[in-house]
């Protein structure tokens, strides 16, 4: 798993300035899930089977060592892709990239 909260910058230099001046503006958050093919009941490939032909948004939350991702608001983040890959070994593994979706910030919290 990866995950990144970015903020988008905005470049406001002056012609008086000798340095960049910026404007934090919105936060954004994205996701690359990956793991081996599980075609189990609500396993990954339950799970992410109708990314390609459906819109549903997921509900995401993460804790780390007493800290949380995601809780008020909740994260939600739309999946994007879900690319399957076949290694020379014959291994089967999957990748999902997620996006935010629902325009809340993504919020560490103590949980």
């Amino acid at each position: 798993m990866e995950f990144a909260t970015p903020r988008a910058v905005q470049d406001v230099t002056g012609v008086d300035k000798s340095a960049m001046e910026r404007l934090l503006l919105l936060a954004d958050m994205s996701m690359s899930l990956n793991g081996v093919f599980n075609d189990a009941s609500n396993a990954s490939h339950d799970v992410f089977k109708t990314v390609p032909s459906t819109s549903v948004a997921r509900e995401f939350t993460l804790t780390v060592s007493g800290q949380t991702l995601g809780t008020t608001p909740l994260c939600t983040l739309l999946p994007t892709d879900y690319a399957l890959t076949r290694a020379a070994d014959g291994s089967l593994t999957w990748q999902v990239p997620l996006v935010l979706a629902n325009g809340a910030v993504p919020t560490w919290t103590s949980a």
